[in-house]
């Protein structure tokens, strides 16, 4: 097969963005966490060893479920550097590691003022309840976060329908609030020195602007800005559909391809659901573009949109774009549906691309005829890869056999979760570098 090829175009990433953003969110956490116990030494220590114990795991619980508040925030300069799939991990990790420190703080806090006293430690917490402010408001929101934590185990997260647990999820909010007032009534750290309260006040006050900031200003402001409606719904097959949408000012929107964002479409039965859909067509400044494949009640509804339906977005999310290449080519691997980021890649990439799209049958590739025609136009390789998943046709040996040179490009990958772990791992025997290969796993959180 002749293929054309545009002239390789040279990057000069230097520092990668995703690399600026993890150090960034590191550097913060662990300058907050030596500012902290700079705090708890110079506001001494109790005679009991426990209750010093408690009381610094209490603050270093408190320091990051504000630092969670942060990773949920959806900022965009963090979110277009790290992706929501990565921050949305982070938070899971640092969920568990507060619900940890919270049980040690509430233990050693008990135990340690028991041993002080003649009270066992079942009526000690009854009565540090009873005749300390705050500390009822410390038990509700551990709680709280006790409960969150079980549902966010994967055995119940599998099992809880995603508006149960995201419901759930929210009460974390009223956990914090808790949690803080907390502080605020019986922080003997919080309160040791103007410097101190003042710290507490200006790390809980940004966490919590953030939130404010990222996920109800902004998308309110971009939403009353952009007025956005459906004016197209078109069937690509029997079980997907491509939904276009038009606003104003389309063009000072700050989307790109490989992004997603969470959709709201304000019918009367179904304005309530945000589901995330990547763009499968680049940002023009005029339009934009999902396409879905029949998955659940919000995906199957959207082919019943009428012209004219309003659209509540929240985005552009993501890491999946250009802006972390670090080679001149490409290699753009699809996967059933996850063809839509990678289709929209395609327009906006530079430099020679291979596309590869993984399918069961020809009949199931979504788009087919438009990637074709976007390869012929841009000079682009396209391998449609077909069959049963055993064997693995994306095996290392299939993937040097479509891609000599895969090692010196970059990778971006969107499929199903075994199909982007079976090709990560070949990936990783053709020797491809870490920072070469981008993907993301879409799962919200917060």
């Amino acid at each position: 097969m002749t293929t054309l090829r545009q002239p390789p175009v040279a990057t000069h990433p230097g520092v990668r963005p995703s690399v600026v953003g993890r150090t960034g969110l590191y550097a913060v956490l662990l300058a907050n966490a030596a500012v902290v116990a700079v705090f708890f030494a110079q506001a001494g220590f109790a005679s009991n060893a426990l209750i010093v114990l408690g009381r610094l795991t209490g603050l270093y619980a408190a320091l990051l479920m504000a630092f969670q508040l942060l990773l949920v925030a959806r900022l965009p300069w963090f979110d277009r550097r790290i992706g929501m799939d990565r921050l949305t991990s982070f938070h899971r990790w640092t969920g568990f590691s507060v619900l940890w420190l919270l049980l040690s703080h509430a233990v050693f806090i008990v135990f340690g003022y028991a041993q002080s006293s003649s009270l066992d430690p079942v009526n000690q917490l009854v009565d540090l309840a009873e005749t300390v402010e705050g500390v009822l408001r410390a038990i509700v929101a551990l709680a709280i976060i006790l409960v969150v934590g079980a549902v966010s185990a994967r055995y119940a997260r599998r099992r809880l329908a995603y508006e149960t647990w995201h419901f759930i999820h929210l009460y974390t909010y009223v956990a914090v609030v808790l949690a803080f007032t907390h502080q605020v009534a019986a922080g003997t750290t919080f309160a040791s020195s103007p410097v101190a309260t003042a710290y507490w006040y200006g790390v809980w006050g940004l966490a919590l602007a953030s939130v404010c900031a990222g996920r109800l200003v902004l998308p309110l402001w971009r939403n009353l800005r952009h007025r956005l409606r459906v004016t197209e719904v078109v069937p690509e097959s029997d079980d997907v559909v491509s939904v276009y949408i038009t606003g104003r000012d389309l063009d000072r929107l700050p989307a790109r391809a490989g992004q997603f964002f969470l959709w709201r479409f304000l019918t009367k039965d179904r304005w309530w659901q945000a589901n995330p859909f990547s763009l499968s067509a680049a940002p023009d400044g005029r339009t934009l573009r999902l396409t879905a494949k029949r998955a659940g009640d919000g995906s199957a509804a959207l082919r019943h949109l009428k012209v004219g339906t309003r659209v509540f977005a929240e985005g552009p999310y993501g890491a999946f774009t250009a802006l972390h290449r670090t080679r001149p080519d490409a290699v753009l691997i699809a996967g059933g549906v996850g063809v839509t980021p990678i289709r929209a890649l395609l327009e906006e990439l530079h430099g020679h691309t291979v596309v590869i799209y993984r399918v069961s049958t020809e009949r199931d590739a979504v788009l087919l005829d438009e990637l074709r025609d976007l390869a012929l136009a841009r000079g682009a390789e396209l391998h449609l890869v077909t069959g049963p998943p055993v064997p693995d046709r994306l095996a290392p040996r299939e993937l040097a056999r479509l891609v000599p040179d895969i090692a010196d490009r970059d990778v971006y990958l969107c499929g199903p979760p075994p199909m982007m772990n079976a090709v990560l791992g070949s990936l990783r025997e053709l020797g491809v570098p870490g920072p070469q290969t981008h993907f993301e796993r879409f799962s919200l959180a917060g």
